[in-house]
């Protein structure tokens, strides 16, 4: 039985290690998510900004009329 509980330790193992590895990927892919949104958001802001900006200067022309 000894070759038995050997092939049965190697399957178990290599399922174990199959499981990591796919549990790294999936905490990689959602790393790389994370970090688009985040860039995303950035973006957003900086959009707003400029917008924000552009309306108070359009505001103000208005002013100096």
């Amino acid at each position: 039985m000894g070759i038995l509980d050997d092939a049965k330790d190697l399957a178990k193992n290599a399922g174990e290690k199959i499981s990591e590895k796919a549990n790294d990927v999936k905490e990689a892919v959602a790393d790389k998510v994370d970090e688009k949104k985040a860039d995303a958001n950035v973006e957003k802001a900086k959009a707003e900004k400029v917008s924000v900006h552009e309306k108070n200067k359009a505001k103000e022309q208005l002013r100096d009329v």
